[in-house]
């Protein structure tokens, strides 16, 4: 389910994912399907691993990157996740074909 919610963003950010819902900035980015994609990618790793533990993971990872980088836009950059859906934002097919735990690949590059 796709919500928007125009001031609920910080800076650049448009789009997010808190399952089982797609929030976004604008209306308009209903039709971004690199956008949807990238935040539907978000809601696949969620729910593998069982939502709660996904949060506690990102917040973690974002923590220990901020901290390696001293850039926390950087570092959000960098999170597993965030590769991983980067990566593959613009591939339709990506789901489907998608490895269980596909973000690990994206834990050490």
């Amino acid at each position: 389910m796709i919500l928007v919610f125009k001031h609920f963003f910080y800076r650049n950010y448009v789009g997010l994912s808190l399952w089982p819902f797609i929030i976004l900035k604008e209306d308009a980015l209903r039709n971004d399907e690199a956008l949807i994609n990238h935040e539907r990618i978000h809601l696949k790793q969620q729910r593998e691993l069982f939502i709660l533990p996904f949060y506690i993971l990102y917040i973690s990872e974002w923590l220990l990157r901020t901290l390696l980088y001293l850039d926390s836009y950087r570092a959000y950059q960098n999170i597993s996740f965030e590769r991983e859906a980067y990566a593959n934002e613009n591939d339709k097919d990506y789901l489907s074909q998608r490895k269980t735990f596909g973000f690990l690949d994206y834990l050490t590059r």
